[in-house]
């Protein structure tokens, strides 16, 4: 049986972790980071739309996973920005990570990122229990560091008409990855511009099939 529970945040805390649902005893995880913008030092809005565009996502990746005791959560970012050199939500990723190995114990996870979401996704899969990476439209500027992916499986997928993030970055992104030594695939998407509404379903659905295959890979 699952158990479905909503841990609320306090403000202060880095990194928080926002529970979807969550087995008695959890073999795996599958954490969601929503996008935001380059600068913002203020906190998420009340009402945030990059984290209700996740939301399907995490119900079609709840759906793709069912049956397997994987425990799906939010990242709960303290700033609505990456704010240059702090790095801010790929700091949150980490301490989420941390706050889930206090929950769950060490299980392999998953990291399904959408824009900024991405990038902090890709910053943060050093972390010796990620398994892989799918990141959605993510912002990958020039010089983003890929020698911590080794050994890790990742998912880029870019509709190349996207105006805000660029999927030629992706791509090159792609390239230096698997120099590094990372098992990494660009998947071009036919549609969907930057917040990926049209083919949406395709989206939802390509990014719950490699979340689940990734936690499928040994």
């Amino acid at each position: 049986m699952t158990c479905r529970t909503r841990r609320a945040a306090r403000p202060d805390t880095p990194g928080a972790l926002v529970v979807r649902s969550a087995p008695p005893v959890p073999t795996a995880a599958v954490l969601l980071l929503h996008g935001g913008r380059a600068d913002g030092p203020e906190p998420p809005p009340a009402l945030n739309l990059p984290a209700l565009r996740m939301r399907p996502f995490a119900t079609a990746v709840t759906r793709a996973v069912r049956g397997r005791n994987v425990l799906v959560a939010d990242v709960r970012y303290r700033h609505r920005g990456w704010n240059g050199p702090r790095a801010d939500a790929a700091r949150d990723a980490e301490a989420a990570l941390a706050s889930l190995r206090e929950q769950a114990g060490p299980v392999p996870v998953v990291l399904l990122g959408h824009s900024m979401g991405g990038r902090a996704a890709l910053r943060a899969a050093g972390d010796p229990h990620v398994r892989g990476v799918v990141a959605l439209a993510p912002w990958c500027p020039a010089g983003e560091p890929v020698e911590h992916l080794g050994g890790r499986r990742l998912y880029l997928l870019h509709d190349e008409t996207d105006r805000v993030t660029a999927a030629r970055d992706s791509w090159d992104f792609v390239r230096r990855a698997r120099a590094a030594g990372a098992d990494a695939a660009g998947i071009p998407m036919p549609t969907g511009g930057h917040a990926m509404l049209r083919g949406a379903d395709l989206w939802h659905r390509r990014a719950a099939e490699l979340t689940a295959a990734l936690l499928s890979h040994g």
